[in-house]
């Protein structure tokens, strides 16, 4: 059996893995949600302080105090770039980097994966960047009925310097196991990218149809490619 940690994307917490949570641990896997600082039921911590140090700092929290080990990292969107420097520095204790739609950061030294904030449009002077519908109908358009309207009553202001902070990772992160499950209705030229034309792949894959959200979508079928990922 295995210890799922889930990281989510932005705008989420450790609530948009309802679905998924009990049907890992029907199976006997040990799971551990995350909210990050500053969403979620953890939003009354939001500042503009809030960047990619607390974000690792808290999965870190989670590692340590709960003694876990041999972990299956799950990082979903943005948070590929939580996860990666988690693996670094609890490189001993990871067994696997499971990247789900996620950002992948690369095998290199030098500081990385600082998006561009002014994709993503938030008020002038704003450190927050707020969800929408149109977020959903652009990267996430089969999230519909309750699930949509469950998904936008709890998603919270995404901190612009989870965008905007870079991460470096050491040596000790090239040896960290990776796979990934990529969603086609997300916007990604997920074709491309299993081609190699967006980088190398490290790990094997799978491929969703669904978009941005298979953990609210199909769930079902999203715990199935994340177990058979694990034991390949």
């Amino acid at each position: 059996m295995s210890t799922f940690v889930l990281v989510p994307g932005a705008w989420l917490g450790g609530w948009v893995w309802k679905k998924v949570t009990p049907l890992l641990q029907e199976k006997g896997h040990r799971v551990y949600p995350v909210t990050l600082t500053g969403t979620g039921n953890r939003v009354h911590l939001a500042s503009k302080d809030v960047g990619m140090e607390t974000a690792i700092q808290d999965v870190m929290s989670i590692i340590e105090y709960n003694d876990l080990d041999d972990i299956v990292l799950v990082g979903h969107s943005f948070a590929g770039k939580v996860v990666a420097p988690v693996a670094d520095r609890a490189h001993n204790k990871v067994k696997l980097i499971l990247y789900l739609d996620a950002a992948r950061p690369e095998k290199i030294r030098r500081p990385q994966a600082a998006f561009n904030p002014a994709e993503f449009p938030r008020p002038p002077g704003s450190w927050e960047v707020p969800f929408s519908e149109k977020i959903i109908e652009t990267i996430g358009k089969d999230v519909q009925g309750a699930d949509r309207e469950w998904m936008l009553a709890k998603a919270t202001p995404w901190p612009v310097r989870h965008a905007a902070d870079p991460i470096s990772l050491s040596e000790k992160f090239d040896a960290v196991r990776s796979a990934y499950i990529f969603c086609t209705g997300s916007g990604d030229p997920v074709d491309e990218i299993v081609a190699g034309k967006w980088g190398k792949l490290e790990g094997p894959y799978k491929i969703m149809d669904t978009g941005h959200w298979p953990m609210i979508t199909k769930p079902k079928e999203l715990v199935e490619d994340m177990l058979a990922l694990t034991t390949s």
